[in-house]
């Protein structure tokens, strides 16, 4: 099957996504996703950051659709069209997508341990405004633990179903959800602190935003002061592969390691995450590789390496 995105074709596989296509093109061309995951099965259609442009329906029906579709879960027809960034529809309508996620989001980023790394604060810097005209009232939380090592900030969460869907499809009970509707919706249990399940802490790494931090680091660094290595260890819980964040010889925190979209590659488990904090419980592998346009590269070793 042919498809065009942004006047450069590509041949998929039927079944293939709009969003799946242009990740296999890769650069600008490819949308931001806020709620889709490769590897949640249900994920998408939630946050609509990925809207696009068709233009041609396919070689047996040219007719355009008449919104903008998500990308995400619109399957490419052989013959298909799609504009992205050369739409200014698609510019302007995302432009107010990012506006809606920000309507409630608080001014955390100073103190949230997610700055540097978070999804909607790389998009609100694409495409936000410079000044908000929202004059309501915030809807706002009190902070909670919905487990022993996991920090909830409702207050920040965009409500992508992101959580939800890892803990349903990792963990043999579900035990959260979204409660409540239309405002009041929030992530939450009915009973308190009852997510205790040994890969629990891979909700931390789904989150696109700050809403689920990692009580074990919380506060005590900036990312961009950390060196992520890739390490691995001996683990029958899971591939004991994952990323750990050093600060000189201490590790501050363990993450799944992710790929160029932000999302793990293997979940891995919480022994692995809260538990194996020695620099002697890991095979230290090699330096992550950052790419450039991160603020984690600033000042690191593949600047000073001059492999930035």
């Amino acid at each position: 099957m042919k498809l065009t995105i942004d006047n450069i074709q590509i041949d998929v596989e039927p079944g293939t996504t709009i969003l799946q296509a242009a990740r296999k093109i890769g650069g600008k061309i490819v949308p931001p996703a806020m709620c889709w995951y490769s590897s949640l099965e249900g994920s998408g259609g939630k946050c609509r950051t990925c809207l696009v442009k068709v233009i041609k329906g396919s070689e047996k029906d040219p007719r355009p659709m008449a919104k903008l579709v998500p990308s995400c879960s619109t399957m490419v027809q052989d013959g298909m069209e799609v504009l992205n960034i050369t739409s200014p529809e698609v510019m302007q309508a995302r432009k107010a997508v990012v506006e809606f996620l920000l309507i409630n989001h608080p001014l955390d980023c100073p103190i949230c341990d997610q700055a540097g790394e978070c999804d909607l604060q790389n998009l609100s810097y694409a495409h936000g405004l410079a000044e908000t005209r929202y004059e309501e009232d915030r809807r706002t939380f009190e902070m909670i633990d919905i487990g022993d090592k996991i920090k909830l900030h409702m207050t920040r969460c965009i409500l992508c179903y992101r959580c939800v869907y890892v803990a349903d499809q990792l963990t043999p009970g579900r035990v959260h959800g979204v409660l409540n509707r239309s405002d009041a919706s929030e992530i939450g249990t009915y009973i308190s602190n009852v997510i205790d399940n040994e890969f629990s802490g891979n909700m931390i790494d789904v989150c696109p935003v700050g809403a689920l931090t990692d009580k074990t680091f919380r506060f005590k660094s900036r990312v961009w002061f950390t060196n992520p290595f890739d390490a691995h260890r001996h683990c029958e819980k899971c591939k004991g592969e994952a990323v750990v964040w050093m600060a000189g010889k201490e590790i501050l925190r363990v993450t799944g390691r992710k790929n160029a979209y932000g999302e793990v590659e293997n979940f891995i488990c919480n022994e692995c995450r809260f538990e194996k904090k020695s620099v002697t419980d890991w095979v230290i592998e090699k330096p992550r590789k950052i790419q450039h346009s991160s603020v984690i590269s600033q000042n690191h070793y593949e600047n000073l390496a001059g492999n930035g």
